[in-house]
């Protein structure tokens, strides 16, 4: 077969897979808005506010469900990914309430630990580990004076989930023409996102207030899920194949 030809069916494949993607994800779309829009006062959270702010992830949820049975097969790591995303929608609900702050670290944690779990730990890369243990370190350290009671020992365990779950991501991560992936750099991306996301939230919360942090907190969060979610419909290495030929 021509590699011209080839290589055209594969755009027009790509085209009608983004316009599915982006049909399937409206519902998220449209109760980020929801969420941004109406803008519910955290004074006096409510369950109409837990809906309100779990409600994106749940449909991110729902995305995952839907695009996996258009496919007629459910794999393991959309499996991992949507369990990921439930345990993100029960600590979203959690950290609405001071008095359950930690035990949505703990459900935030376990969605960490599926991420990792759907990423695997193939090819290693130990460098990059080394260097993001050592971001991990730096930030720690920096907010450590300001860490009190179970803080001490939460927020660097946390800390070394979310590092790892980064890791994870970007080390799957390949720019060589017949192993790019768009699953991996959309899985990469959405995890650099909520790391960012959490390093806001934790310095307005234990540090010093940030301008704006819920606005720069939720929108990273959002966004940084999405990724993570889409890359369940990415093409892969496979889809590259014909390259190697």
């Amino acid at each position: 077969m021509d590699i011209l030809e080839t290589d055209s069916r594969y755009r027009n494949s790509s085209v009608a897979t983004v316009r599915s993607i982006i049909l399937k994800l409206l519902p998220f779309l449209i109760s980020c808005y929801n969420y941004f829009a109406l803008w519910l006062p955290l004074t006096e959270p409510d369950l109409f506010h837990a809906i309100i702010k779990s409600l994106p992830i749940l449909c991110l949820g729902f995305f995952i469900v839907v695009h996996s049975l258009s496919l007629g097969s459910f794999s393991q790591y959309s499996k991992k990914i949507l369990v990921g995303l439930m345990f993100s929608a029960a600590g979203d609900i959690c950290l609405l309430w001071t008095d359950f702050f930690l035990h949505g670290m703990v459900m935030f944690g376990l969605a960490h630990l599926m991420y990792i779990i759907a990423f695997g730990f193939r090819p290693l890369r130990l460098q990059l580990f080394i260097l993001i243990a050592l971001l991990c370190a730096t930030f720690f350290f920096f907010t450590l004076p300001y860490l009190h009671g179970p803080f001490l020992y939460m927020v660097p365990g946390y800390s070394a989930l979310i590092g790892t779950m980064a890791w994870r991501a970007l080390a799957r991560v390949s720019l060589a023409s017949y192993k790019f992936s768009w699953a991996h750099v959309s899985a990469a991306l959405g995890s650099l996102i909520f790391v960012v996301s959490d390093c806001f939230l934790a310095v307005d919360k234990f540090c010093f207030p940030i301008a704006d942090s819920r606005a720069i907190v939720m929108a990273t969060y959002y966004g940084g899920q999405m990724f993570i979610a889409n890359s369940i419909a990415g093409g892969s290495e496979d889809d590259f194949s014909w390259k190697k030929k």
